[in-house]
């Protein structure tokens, strides 16, 4: 991972640049005698201030947890590879979302294929003519129970039904094949200006390294000049104080670009993570929906078994002994005469 820290007296604050003079234009004296201290350190190009220095930042949407406040740094690989950036790890939670919902729709569908196959095979068993030589109150029971079969399958039916038009359709179709092309877009968008801060970062660190060389050739033709062992003129100092101060000047712009890509950069980040904090809200209630009409059907299907079944419930309770005896004796008596005894 990259990083470098800057001090107190850095100059890439655009808050304070203005105030400031020229780096190029520092004395030897001052650099040497100042007292260096980190403030900010900057990671993968991406500038933060160093922990317990400084004002401390207040979260943009303080107890929220929202996605603008905790995705600034990159994430580190446990296994030592590339580091992911922030934003890559919303999207890719947006990605494994889409996914999720795909697999609750695929098991609500195997419901369906459970409620089909349930349905299917109690209409089935109500055609069955096992018992249909039953008579009587029994017998009468005994059909209402076989029809409330066939009642059973429909409810079913109409149940796997109204679970793939209000349930699993709904949860496949939510977001569209556009999606993916919109994340896309999302991440196009602040990857190229993360390559656009990488740059602008390259070049502060060229234009510091530029000024640190014109400052120590300014260093050693003043020691020589003081000390006698060169015959430089005067002029030759004044020009070498030139050079330090435009380098200090070219230094100063890359930092004003630098931390005009960076601010740009943090906006965009701001505004498209909370466009995915949207999104994934919209995605969570849309699951509630559909779930929680998962149930009403439920309750429903629930509700209409038990009508089927209240048919059969009072003809149990009509169900007579003793009049599906008579029943039965009136249809097949073979005589009411009883026999009596021999006489000779």
């Amino acid at each position: 991972m990259e990083a470098s820290f800057d001090t107190e007296e850095s100059f890439d604050d655009p808050v304070h640049v203005s105030h400031r003079s020229p780096p190029g234009a520092m004395s030897p004296a001052r650099r040497q005698t100042r007292e260096i201290k980190e403030t900010r350190i900057t990671v993968n190009c991406v500038t933060f201030p160093v922990p317990g220095e400084g004002p401390e930042q207040q979260l943009l949407k303080p107890n929220d947890w929202s996605y603008c406040d905790y995705f600034w740094a990159d994430k580190k690989d446990p296994q030592g590879g590339a580091c992911t950036p922030g934003f890559e790890v919303l999207l890719q939670k947006q990605l494994k979302g889409k996914q999720m919902q795909k697999e609750m729709a695929e098991f609500i569908h195997e419901r369906i294929k459970i409620e089909e196959e349930y349905a299917k095979n109690l209409s089935k068993l109500s055609l069955s003519p096992l018992a249909s030589q039953e008579e009587g109150t029994v017998g009468e029971a005994w059909i209402q129970l076989k029809k409330s079969l066939h009642d059973e399958a429909e409810v079913h039916l109409k149940f796997s039904n109204k679970l793939h038009s209000e349930v699993e359709k709904p949860m496949l179709t939510f977001r569209s094949d556009h999606f993916k092309k919109d994340l896309k877009k999302y991440d196009h968008h602040i990857a190229d200006l993360r390559k656009q801060l990488a740059s602008r970062y390259a070049g502060v660190e060229k234009a510091r390294k530029a000024l640190a060389d014109r400052q120590k050739d300014l260093e050693v033709k003043t020691q020589q000049l003081e000390v006698k062992l060169s015959n430089k003129t005067e002029e030759d100092i004044k020009k070498a104080r030139r050079k330090s101060t435009q380098a200090g000047d070219d230094l100063m712009r890359s930092l004003d670009l630098y931390n005009q890509t960076q601010s740009k950069w943090f906006e965009e980040m701001v505004t498209t993570s909370m466009e995915l904090e949207k999104l994934e809200v919209d995605r969570i209630e849309w699951i509630q929906q559909h779930l929680r009409q998962y149930t009403t059907l439920r309750h429903e299907t629930d509700m209409f078994n038990q009508s089927t079944i209240e048919n059969v419930d009072q003809l149990l309770q009509a169900v007579d002994p003793a009049k599906d005896r008579d029943l039965w004796v009136k249809e097949h008596k073979t005589g009411d005469v009883r026999p009596i005894d021999l006489d000779i």
